[in-house]
């Protein structure tokens, strides 16, 4: 029987995708890629997602196993592979409020846990701009960051247990609900941020936490980014680590949020500033949300003492603390609109690094002076999950050549490399980094991811040619 035939009859024809219903997935988000899958399976449970390795198995095909397909590298990419949808695989099985864990199959749109956490009093803290698409599956598959990582650290740190389907159909029971398991090696590490290169994830189970009675949230304008990392540690120190986010929004973003989406308004009456601060603090404590007969909350009278100090020091030159729901979500939206804005302008030479949070002034400096050798009518956007030292650097150059890309990319990974940082902080690699790994990444550590490869997948079928390049590469294959 034909790959196609066997597939309906363990799926049943309506999640056998072919012809004209294949649209939606060609695209990924970042516009940079487009897919042409032989098919898109949708199987609904974890035996069929078995069965559908098994089948692919037999026929010799690729798998490609995809989510919300919101990925920026290229991760979903095939041409006459079998993309293998996880979004039938939606349940969330159990919110566990006394242990606070959420059960919870690879479907499930990061929204909707938020949302059914929030029922039970709790919080999922995995919080991005895509988050309304965004799966459970994919954010594991590329151990996702966001703006919560400074407090409860990114995917990883957030996932207690696995199920993981391997190559040969074999399930991977993985689904420990422990915080101590000393017992060998911790297998579901090589699964998160593998990029469905090892397997297919299926379910998990998550951390949750208990929801904040309480935001303090203001955008602020520092005098420098070193003044902005001091007022990071004195609000770290004077809260006991109730920092959330910490985002940085430079005058080069406040420009092109304000060319892209006139709509939005600026911060401080438009008034313009170079180094433009989102924070936010939270508690669950009923201490720290307490109402006081004035309106006040002692977190949000910390944080305006804490900026009124600063301010009168010169290391903060202007603040507006939201004092409702409304501000608030206006003051994140300028943030969240970073991809959209990012992507509205092409073309474009995204980065995504992360950097020991005192060499970030440094990256900046560096890069800013080595770019106009390189193009002289380059333009640069950055943002930053300031507090985890993710940056996020587009350059828009003057022309869409691919060998001023190569240029450029490997500009950053220079100057990355020297301050000892990441050229991959939270988007994975896909296709967009493989020539950066070859360049850069350890050969020996290349080698053992090689070898963890070849142990799991020795057909290479699983989602083959990402994040891990062949033994020699040349060029960025950022758009090949």
């Amino acid at each position: 029987m034909s790959l196609l035939s066997d597939l309906a009859t363990a799926l049943g024809a309506a999640h056998v995708l072919t012809g004209s219903d294949l649209a939606r997935y060609r695209p990924d988000w970042s516009a940079h890629y487009t897919s042409d899958p032989c098919a898109v399976a949708r199987p609904g449970s974890t035996a069929e997602v078995a069965e559908v390795l098994r089948i692919a198995a037999r026929h010799g095909v690729p798998v490609v196993p995809v989510s919300g397909l919101t990925g920026l590298v290229g991760g979903a990419m095939t041409t006459g592979g079998l993309m293998l949808s996880v979004e039938r695989l939606n349940r969330i099985r159990e919110i566990r409020t006394e242990a606070r864990t959420a059960i919870v199959e690879a479907g499930v749109v990061l929204s909707r846990l938020h949302e059914a956490a929030e029922a039970e009093g709790l919080y999922f803290p995995l919080w991005f701009g895509a988050r309304g698409s965004a799966m459970i599956g994919g954010v594991l598959s590329t151990n996702a960051g966001g703006s919560n990582v400074l407090r409860y650290g990114s995917t990883r740190a957030l996932c207690l247990g696995l199920e993981v389907v391997l190559a040969d159909g074999r399930v991977l029971d993985l689904m420990s609900e422990l915080h101590k398991d000393n017992s060998g090696y911790d297998l579901k590490q090589l699964f998160i941020g593998a990029e469905g290169t090892l397997g297919v994830i299926t379910a998990a189970v998550m951390k949750l936490v208990p929801q904040p009675l309480v935001h303090a949230t203001a955008t602020l304008a520092a005098r420098s980014l070193p003044d902005a990392l001091s007022l990071l540690n004195r609000l770290r120190a004077a809260t006991g680590g109730m920092v959330e986010a910490f985002e940085f929004m430079p005058d080069t973003y406040m420009r092109r949020l304000s060319e892209a989406r006139p709509d939005i308004r600026l911060p401080f009456g438009g008034k313009r500033y170079p180094v433009n601060i989102l924070v936010e603090l939270a508690s669950a404590a009923p201490r720290e949300a307490a109402v006081a007969e004035d309106g006040s909350q002692p977190l949000v009278t910390l944080l305006e003492d804490t900026l009124g100090e600063m301010i009168g020091e010169g290391a903060v030159l202007d603040a507006e603390i939201a004092r409702t729901g409304a501000q608030r979500r206006a003051m994140w939206e300028r943030r969240e609109l970073a991809a959209e804005i990012t992507i509205d302008r092409q073309p474009t030479i995204d980065t995504d690094i992360a950097l020991p949070l005192h060499a970030v002034p440094e990256f900046f400096t560096r890069i800013e002076a080595r770019l106009p050798a390189l193009d002289a009518e380059a333009e640069t956007l950055a943002v930053a999950h300031l507090g985890d030292g993710n940056i996020h650097f587009t350059v828009f150059p003057s022309r869409d050549d691919p060998a001023l890309y190569d240029a450029v990319v490997e500009a950053v990974e220079d100057e990355v490399q020297a301050l000892h940082g990441s050229f991959s902080a939270e988007h994975g690699v896909g296709l967009s980094k493989l020539a950066t790994m070859a360049r850069r990444k350890d050969p020996v550590a290349l080698s053992v991811m090689r070898a963890v490869k070849q142990a799991l997948d020795p057909e290479n079928r699983m989602n083959p040619g990402k994040v891990i390049p062949a033994a020699a590469i040349s060029g960025t294959g950022s758009r090949e």
